[in-house]
């Protein structure tokens, strides 16, 4: 590899490893919005959501503008496109984490009753924190070419999915706010998506250790599973 190609890879790690910063940063504010309680949002913590999320937007749009330039211009060999290709489908994923974090932000002040939203939060918490832990691994294990934890992400994306459905199974099963159904509809509508976006989170995280696998071994875990799914439809249960 010629320095010009190096010097371009080294731009392309930097900046994705300063995304992969402001994305560990966002879950980190959510992690302590939800920690808090309560639906209003402290305007300081606001401020850094959307300043994080700008921050995140450019970065997404700097690094494949960087990984298109370098595709077309220094004509990587193999182990290098694979990399950058890597990173490419990261740093989508990223973004999109981005935007999962300012939905559920969105989301919260929208809750109107606050007594069902106070007995889901800590469960809504302890999914927030196992995402930000399977994101951090996910990436993790790309920067330090780390593939057994990058199959461990992927193994715990059906931990947070089990997590949603007997969050909202027990919640209605338990609530005991029948006079008030309306704003149980809406608080639980506004739950609901709050609870799929941090499952978004989850996936989007197993989607990078996917990305992270290919970079390591080459090996395109998307595929595998599709067939794997295809094979068990019909499976009795």
């Amino acid at each position: 590899m010629n320095i010009t190609k190096e010097n371009a890879l080294h731009e392309i790690l930097e900046q994705f490893n300063q995304m992969v910063e402001s994305v560990q940063n966002q879950l980190d504010l959510l992690e302590k919005i939800i920690h808090i309680g309560g639906t209003a949002i402290p305007e300081m913590l606001l401020f850094e959501v959307d300043s994080n999320e700008l921050k995140i937007d450019v970065f997404e749009r700097d690094i494949s503008e960087k990984i298109i330039d370098m595709i077309v211009l220094q004509s990587p060999v193999a182990s290098d496109l694979r990399k950058i290709m890597a990173i490419y489908q990261m740093v989508s994923n990223l973004e999109r984490i981005g935007d999962q974090i300012k939905n559920v932000v969105k989301l919260l002040p929208r809750i109107d009753d606050v007594e069902v939203y106070a007995y889901m939060s800590n469960i809504i918490l302890s999914m927030v924190m196992s995402s930000n832990i399977m994101v951090r691994k996910a990436v993790s294990s790309f920067i330090n070419n780390d593939n057994e934890s990058a199959i461990w992400t992927i193994k715990n994306d059906d931990v947070i999915d089990e997590i949603n459905h007997k969050l909202i199974k027990d919640t209605i099963m338990k609530n005991k706010y029948s006079e008030k159904t309306q704003h149980l509809l809406f608080t639980f509508i506004n739950l609901n998506s709050i609870i799929s976006n941090i499952e978004r989170i989850a996936d989007h995280a197993t989607n990078i250790a996917e990305a992270s696998i290919y970079s390591i071994k080459g090996d395109d875990l998307r595929h595998l599973k599709h067939n794997e799914k295809s094979q068990n439809k019909g499976v009795p249960e």
